[in-house]
């Protein structure tokens, strides 16, 4: 039996814990606060055999309508962030901060703590809703910057050892919304802790035309925290901002991923639409690749921002948000999705991917 210090409750709704407000209910529910307490936790799905799904901040998550028949562990182990310094040889002057960060900390808070500290690295990825924790299973990036340029270290609980290790960056296979934490590793690790490393010499990189344009009448480079007040203004302007009470709100974000296709493809879609190769937004994504926006695929197939089907519908201020328009199901957005899907491919020969983490059956 489990002790006292750690509470397993039965028959929980997940959809209070998302903020798509989607989604059934979990067998069992733990929520834990220390890496003792989730050994614990796992101790007690191992012994009666039951799946775990890890839940952070539920930002990127769609549960089904039958939720899941397993644990659900909402981890939110924190502590006290760890600042160190790094040196070189030939410079006596500080060049990096390292930040060990508590996987349970909340995203956005230490974005901004960053930030305030006048250093550059992940000002972009401010308002992205979710933990620590979560931000290198899906490598999150946005307006230019991705956090797996800035992680040294993740430390983990390895589920098929039962040990807690520390991973380097270059061991977690990070690409574009990926790592091996989502893909070839998927279910084997549960982060506890991430360590930063942040260059001290660097300074911002505004490549993102929202941030272009919104800084365009500045004669000086903007600060780091002026560019973390800046993003969330944008992401509020497009509903990626989640705010209590807002309709476009209830999602899960960007709902597909920007397609990595041969370049022939985007030939056929410029001859399909007698548009000028250079007329299709794009960029060049390795050999013979480029990366399309998903939004602008969804657009020119009929899905505009405020498009509805039944419950489930569109953001008003994104095209790539699909929202919960008051009381939509999984059923409601999983039609919503594939009528997407399907007519996006039957148009363009091209098969978007969903982005959100899809949880039961």
């Amino acid at each position: 039996m489990p002790s006292r210090d750690l509470q397993i409750q039965e028959n929980i709704p997940l959809a209070p814990y998302t903020t798509f407000r989607i989604g059934g209910p979990a067998r069992f529910f733990c929520e834990v606060t220390t890496g003792e307490k989730l050994l614990e936790a796992v101790t007690f799905a191992r012994e009666r055999s039951l799946p775990i799904f890890v839940l952070g901040g539920g930002s990127n998550l769609l549960v089904t309508d039958r939720g899941f028949d397993g644990l659900v562990l909402r981890v939110k182990i924190e502590g006290c962030v760890t600042i160190g310094g790094g040196y070189r040889e030939d410079r006596p002057k500080q060049t990096s901060l390292t930040y060990d960060v508590p996987g349970g900390m909340d995203w956005d808070a230490f974005v901004l703590k960053v930030a305030e500290a006048d250093i550059t690295g992940i000002e972009c990825l401010a308002g992205i809703p979710g933990l620590v924790g979560g931000a290198p299973i899906q490598n999150i990036g946005a307006y230019g910057q991705e956090v797996s340029t800035s992680i040294l270290w993740v430390q983990v609980l390895d589920l098929e050892t039962l040990k807690f290790v520390t991973l380097p960056a270059e061991f977690c296979g990070f690409g574009y919304r990926r790592s091996i934490f989502n893909t070839t590793h998927r279910n084997r690790y549960i982060v506890i802790s991430v360590t930063f490393r942040f260059d001290l010499d660097a300074t911002p990189n505004l490549r993102y035309a929202d941030l272009k344009e919104y800084f365009s009448s500045r004669t000086s480079e903007p600060k780091p925290i002026e560019i973390y007040h800046a993003v969330r203004t944008i992401r509020q302007g497009k509903g990626m901002l989640i705010v209590e009470g807002e309709a476009d709100c209830r999602s899960a974000g960007s709902f597909f991923k920007n397609p990595v296709v041969p370049t022939a493809v985007l030939q056929n879609i410029a001859a399909t639409l007698a548009l000028p190769v250079d007329k299709i937004p794009h960029w060049t994504a390795g050999e013979d690749l480029v990366k399309l926006p998903a939004a602008w695929l969804l657009e020119r197939a009929g899905f505009v921002k405020g498009f509805q089907l039944g419950e489930a519908g569109i953001s008003s201020r994104h095209t790539l948000a699909l929202i919960n328009r008051g009381h939509a199901t999984f059923a409601d957005i999983a039609l919503l999705r594939d009528t997407i899907q399907r007519e996006v491919a039957s148009r363009f020969g091209v098969k978007l991917e969903q982005e959100p983490v899809q949880v039961g059956l």
